[in-house]
């Protein structure tokens, strides 16, 4: 019997989206023959290596109207010119070639949406390109043929817009150690030089500085200014793991606050490196603009990868992460981005001893019960109810 065919589409370069990574060998695992489909930038490492068929489309465009058209044409032909059973769009920017060629071949569509779209910081403040996505958006909800997304908060937007129900199949990590992970692709000796690497650097740091922890894109409506301004009044070493629109002002602003013995941009680093990282640091950062309705009902892959790596981490009070912080308290929510509150907030971290070994605690609890293996099992049954 021949293989079913399942194409992902992303409009990343792939190499660091670990929920699709996870997603694709699961499915390769149980059988399937899995295609990733991202972009190539112009500084695009090589494809890490994975179980699964990567490929990236070179492009002209990289940011703007005409990346967004030339990137969706691309993948419109490409989907044309290649064999699926399922293909499946991630997140509303690459939904309508799948929907198109999917109905063109009589196959079936699936949208997972990581995020609401229409109301990230980059869309939802310009009105004209917001109603065009919000078009977008209800044209392909009303013809897919089942919808996935991260978080409960999103199932209840698409469910009471729509009235279509969508699978709640969140960001759980992966347990175990690094060598589970993709690696860059020359060999196991650059694998342990970036570990030994990022080890050496951090015994930089004077014994009793404590590592404070924000992995992910550095973009507008991360708390990413405040949490500089936050530093001032926080003995501790912060650490910046990624890259992303704000990359150069907030190394303008570490210089203008004189936090350079403070801050230490580390860019981009694979999920091994990154890990190991993570496991190193005492408080991990997750913090997010209070007025943005993607936000608000977002759950990311770094709240989990803190719990995992038994570090207690800052994060807001929203819906997602109030009610996963009930189950078991992991982390301390705040309400908003004042930087009194955040240095409050990051002070007692590090200094009540009590409170943050209650919490470390709590996360060998939760890290049993918020973990890939167990969540995994919600998206191969929902693929393979798929005809």
């Amino acid at each position: 019997m021949e293989l079913k065919r399942i194409i992902f589409t992303v409009i990343n370069d792939l190499n660091y989206d670990q929920r699709m990574i996870r997603i694709c060998t699961s499915m390769h695992e149980v059988g399937y023959e899995v295609i990733l489909v991202g972009r190539e930038k112009k500084n695009s490492k090589p494809l890490f290596p994975q179980p699964f068929k990567q490929m990236r489309m070179k492009m002209w465009f990289e940011k703007g109207k005409l990346f967004y058209i030339e990137y969706n044409l691309r993948l419109f032909f490409f989907l044309l010119t290649h064999r699926f059973d399922i293909v499946c769009g991630i997140d509303l920017d690459s939904i309508i070639p799948c929907l198109w060629i999917s109905k063109l071949k009589g196959k079936s569509c699936v949208y997972d949406a990581h995020e609401l779209f229409t109301e990230t910081p980059e869309v939802e403040r310009r009105k004209s390109i917001q109603k065009f996505w919000l078009r977008v958006e209800k044209y392909a909800v009303k013809r897919i043929t089942k919808g996935i997304c991260v978080s409960d908060g999103l199932a209840d937007y698409f469910k009471s817009n729509y009235g279509i129900e969508f699978l709640v199949v969140r960001n759980f990590p992966v347990q175990g150690n690094e060598s589970q992970l993709p690696i860059e692709p020359t060999n196991a000796v650059r694998l342990q030089t970036g570990l030994n690497s990022v080890t050496a650097r951090l015994q930089t740091v004077p014994s009793n500085q404590k590592i404070i922890l924000y992995q992910g894109t550095l973009n507008v409506g991360r708390g990413l200014e405040a949490l500089l301004h936050a530093m001032k009044s926080v003995d501790a070493k912060l650490v910046l793991a990624g890259e992303g629109d704000l990359s150069h002002e907030l190394r303008i602003l570490v210089k203008e606050l004189n936090l350079e013995n403070k801050v230490e941009f580390k860019g981009f680093i694979s999920p091994s490196v990154l890990k190991t990282l993570t496991r190193q640091s005492y408080i991990g950062i997750n913090l997010l603009e209070v007025r943005s309705k993607n936000y608000y009902h977002s759950l990311a892959n770094k709240f989990f990868d803190y719990t995992e790596a038994k570090v207690p981490s800052l994060n807001m009070n929203f819906p997602e992460y109030e009610k996963l912080n009930k189950e078991f308290e992991v982390a301390v929510l705040i309400d908003d981005l004042q930087t009194e509150k955040i240095a409050e907030s990051l002070n007692s971290l590090l200094n009540n001893e009590q409170l943050y070994n209650h919490l470390k605690q709590n996360c060998l609890q939760a890290r049993e019960q918020w973990n890939w293996d167990l969540e995994k099992e919600k998206l191969i049954t929902a693929f393979k109810e798929i005809n």
